[in-house]
């Protein structure tokens, strides 16, 4: 399993580098052995010899101390691998792996070395998704973090966003509704963070199609949209209680308008581009 050979891999850097060291601690030791057998037994250096025999004594202690790390490294990498091994959750070999990619890191389980059921995926621009995964992709349930402060909460397909969820965005903003081919579209409701509020139709991320515009003065706006604009036949409802039916395109009104007054009484505008 690669997770193994990761272990192997990383028990053999880290016992290299506990070797080197202590080879390094053994050369020390035993230039500090030959000064003391070259040097005669005078009185005057026997104070320099006691000292360099407490630091023989100290380095010694080092390379013991390095060596039984060592082992403890390996104890505890073999029954980590022993354990992996002897949980797995079914032929198919499924477990927990960390693997390093090009536009990222991701923790979590794992199916035939693929990343398969939960986990947590970090992009290398800040983003972070964390949930569920089938046959390498992001797919299911999961919620997806950028990197400029917003989120999308709800349902995946083949790593993109497909279904129903909620988009929060980092200046308030939120939308509500259906997602395909990681874009808004079908139903959903969309809050502005200015207390408008849109309702209806969407088509590859923008309004199209029936909605309803709530604004935050109280107007509303029942009718067609196209290309995220009011466009085709549209009931304006006005807080005073007027209401206006005409036309629109792009945005703008156009043609006949006929608005009705609450005192009953008929008017009719004509709008030119």
């Amino acid at each position: 399993m690669d997770s193994e050979f990761d272990l192997e891999s990383n028990l053999y850097l880290e016992n290299n580098i506990f070797l080197n060291n202590n080879n390094i601690l053994f050369e020390i030791v035993n230039k500090l052995e030959d000064i003391i057998n070259n040097i005669n037994n005078c009185p005057e250096i026997n104070n320099i010899i006691s000292q360099i025999k407490n630091i023989i004594i100290s380095l010694n202690n080092i390379i013991n101390n390095t060596n039984r790390n060592t082992n403890l490294i390996i104890d505890n990498i073999n029954n980590l691998r022993q354990d992996i091994i002897n949980n797995k959750l079914n032929n198919d070999d499924i477990m927990i792996k960390s693997m390093i990619f090009d536009y990222g890191t991701y923790e979590g389980e794992t199916k035939n070395d693929l990343k398969e059921g939960k986990g947590i995926l970090y992009y290398n621009n800040g983003n972070r998704y964390e949930g569920e995964f089938k046959n390498d992709l992001i797919e299911g349930k999961g919620i997806l973090y950028d990197n400029n402060g917003g989120k999308y909460i709800g349902e995946f397909k083949n790593g993109k966003r497909e279904g129903k969820g909620i988009k929060y965005y980092n200046n308030g903003d939120k939308y509500e509704g259906e997602f395909k081919n990681d874009l808004k579209e079908g139903k959903g409701i969309y809050y502005f963070n200015d207390g408008n509020k849109y309702e209806g139709d969407w088509k590859e991320d923008l309004r199209e199609g029936k909605g309803i515009t709530y604004y935050n003065n109280g107007d509303k706006y029942e009718g067609q949209y196209k290309n995220n604009l009011k466009e085709g036949k549209g009931i304006l409802y006005y807080n005073n209680g007027i209401r206006e039916m005409g036309d629109y395109y792009k945005g703008e009104k156009v043609g006949k308008h006929v608005s009705l007054l609450p005192n009953g009484e008929v008017k009719i505008n004509n709008y030119y581009l």
